[in-house]
């Protein structure tokens, strides 16, 4: 499982015009500032556990560790895999795209170019959404669906579930070729940490 998907979306290119199965958007918004759905600090730190599809039936789990190791002088969390990260008003973002802004209501949305090619469209699907990970149960999500054409005919999209307090709890990722989705990545919050403030 590659580091960057789990706290960032991260460094994957993310495309996709249909909805994967199974999900449907809530109808209310939520409230709060980005930096409430993602808790940036020196020392936070997120295991993650690798809970793909493609992974032999009663697979492993791999763990991976993400932790925020500094705030750079232009304000910036990075983490333990040089990902960097920061909330504005509006906005969490990393260096190049909006990875989770307001309004958080269905239906809003916004857009990243990330390349003079790639352009990321977000979109906020759920909100106030009740989540289950192993590392417990989280009320109030919500979910951010970032899609991005791959080709004519395939695209790939990235769900990822942000919990009040927490940060992302829950990421999957898809491949839609031809109108059909097929699961690709999932990754499951096994146990957050709080660094001191």
């Amino acid at each position: 499982m590659n580091a960057r998907i789990l706290l960032l979306p991260l460094a994957l290119s993310f495309a996709c015009a249909s909805a994967p199965p199974g999900s449907t958007p809530s109808s209310r918004a939520a409230a709060g500032e980005p930096a409430d759905y993602f808790p940036l600090a020196v020392g936070n730190e997120w295991v993650w556990d690798d809970v793909s599809p493609q992974l032999p039936a009663g697979g492993r789990r791999s763990a991976r560790t993400v932790r925020i190791v500094a705030k750079t002088d232009d304000g910036y969390f990075r983490d333990n895999e040089r990902t960097d990260l920061r909330a504005d008003g509006e906005c969490i973002r990393d260096r190049v795209r909006r990875l989770l802004c307001k309004p958080f209501a269905p239906g809003a949305g916004w857009r990243s170019v990330v390349s003079v090619s790639s352009t990321e469209r977000y979109e906020i699907v759920g909100v106030g959404e009740r989540v289950e990970v192993p590392a417990g149960r989280y009320d109030g999500c919500v979910r951010v669906r970032a899609h991005n054409r791959a080709g004519p005919t395939s695209e790939h999209v990235m769900e990822l579930t942000y919990a009040p307090g927490v940060g992302p709890v829950r990421l999957e990722t898809w491949a839609i070729v031809d109108g059909v989705a097929a699961p690709q990545v999932r990754a499951v919050l096994r146990s957050f940490r709080a660094g001191p403030r």
